[in-house]
């Protein structure tokens, strides 16, 4: 069972293979959402200073019923914070709102504020000095492990010529569609494990035909098909749901993909549209 089965970060800490995204779910309603994973068998929980449900989250993991050990919780450095004293205060108010005594990884959210998102500028040395207070904050034991997020191998690169501790995750865009090839394999070259975000395309997946046949020639969802194409990729996939029955359905994917399919989903044309959510910089719009 996918639940039950974890990938060995490059730290040796060791993380679940299947994670529940929290983006877009309330803060008064992520308590019970972590709790309804929990009890499905959940013990990976992805949150972000930026959604602003850290609160409940923490919530939630301490009220689940799980021993915290059991549980792995993931909350982001939000993407503006490009100094070493604000990200030290910023690491701190996260444990302090989550009410845990260690965050299991925090990661940098974006190499760029979210309003410069895409632009020239790639805040090398912010970013220096907002890894400089995770490092920090990982020897004093309040971050398990520390990573990367939507960051391309120049701010990787940025990132690795100045460390003492290198970071274990890259957490991406990447879905059927939309699966970018070589920023995984140059992440995996890295030992840098590759987390994948959206991994049904925030939603956009379900209204493509050839994916829902495929799916319905395997006898299961398309969120299924889409959840186990990332885990052979060997990504670990972060759908994002408050919905119980959901998080059960992307947690049955017990099925293998051929080789012939696994190409044909790997070759398919690119979304071009995200719907509402093409706002947002990473799905190709721009936040003013």
């Amino acid at each position: 069972m996918i639940l039950e089965e974890t990938y060995t970060l490059s730290n040796g800490v060791t993380i679940p293979k299947l994670g529940l995204g929290t983006w877009f779910i309330d803060n008064d309603k992520a308590a019970q959402a972590v709790k309804e994973s929990a009890a499905l068998g959940y013990r990976h929980i992805d949150t972000a200073q930026a959604y602003g449900n850290e609160a409940g989250v923490g919530e939630g993991v301490r009220d689940c019923g799980v021993a915290r050990g059991e549980m792995f919780v993931t909350t982001k450095l939000d993407a503006g914070i490009k100094s070493y004293q604000e990200a030290v205060t910023a690491i701190d108010a996260s444990l302090q709102r989550m009410g845990l005594d260690y965050i299991d990884m925090m990661i940098i959210h974006s190499p760029q504020p979210w309003n410069a998102f895409g632009d020239e500028n790639r805040y090398f040395e912010g970013n220096r000095e907002a890894w400089r207070a995770l490092e920090e904050a990982s020897r004093a034991g309040k971050l398990r492990a520390i990573g990367l997020s939507n960051f391309q191998q120049q701010d990787i690169d940025n990132i690795l010529a100045a460390c003492s501790v290198r970071p274990v995750v890259n957490q991406i865009l990447a879905h059927i569609s939309n699966t970018p090839f070589e920023l995984i394999q140059y992440s995996e070259q890295q030992k840098i494990l590759v987390e994948a975000y959206s991994p049904v395309g925030h939603g956009e997946l379900l209204k493509n035909d050839d994916i829902i046949g495929m799916a319905e020639s395997y006898g299961v969802s398309v969120p299924q098909l889409c959840i186990r194409y990332v885990l052979q990729l060997g990504l670990l996939p972060l759908p994002k749901t408050a919905n119980p029955a959901h998080m059960k359905n992307n947690a049955d994917v017990d099925f293998e993909i051929s080789a012939a399919d696994m190409e044909q989903l790997k070759h398919m044309e690119k979304i071009q549209d995200y719907g509402e959510a093409s706002v947002f910089p990473v799905y190709g719009g721009k936040m003013s």
